[in-house]
């Protein structure tokens, strides 16, 4: 279990970025033939893209519901994304089976979505978290002064609308 930081955090990422999300949804429950094999497929991947960074993979957080699982992926940019889809061998490997086995049937969906991030154009805060996210991502610092509000993190002018707590301890 990640370890939780008390206090108020921001992320802080050096030039532009890509926010990747992929996911998959269970349609027909009770044909686990089918979708359990493509939820299965993404943790090989996962584990290429951890154990080879230099494809421009950053970071991941992975989400879980009754009907599938989303993943929020951190790239460095969109060309080294689309060159891991349509040349990473596991990617492909996966990609060719959904195809053959699932296709068009409606079994199972699956889905991503894209945005290119240009440099300073986010905010985030995270408070009272473990670092998370785009701050896992890329560098995680106190939401303080520039960085106190969402308004200051894009850039712009902003006093905080509550201040921000002092630390208990």
């Amino acid at each position: 279990m990640s370890k939780v930081i008390p206090g108020r955090y921001t992320a802080h990422m050096e030039g532009s970025f890509v926010v990747f999300i992929i996911g998959m949804r269970i349609n027909k429950l009770w044909a686990v033939h089918k979708w359990l094999p493509v939820f299965m497929a993404m943790g090989p991947m996962m584990q290429e893209l951890y154990r080879n960074r230099e494809l421009g993979f950053l970071e991941a957080s992975f989400h879980l519901s009754w009907r599938g699982v989303s993943l929020i992926q951190y790239w460095k940019s969109f060309e080294q994304l689309e060159a891991y889809a349509r040349k990473g061998a596991t990617h492909l490997k996966a990609w060719r089976r959904f195809n053959e086995k699932v296709g068009t049937s409606g079994v199972v969906g699956i889905y991503h979505e894209t945005y290119l991030i240009g440099e300073g154009q986010y905010e985030c805060v995270y408070n009272n978290m473990p670092v998370y996210g785009l701050a896992k991502a890329g560098e995680h610092v106190p939401a303080t002064g520039r960085r106190e509000t969402a308004s200051r993190r894009l850039g712009r002018e902003g006093e905080p609308a509550v201040p921000t707590p002092a630390n208990p301890r």
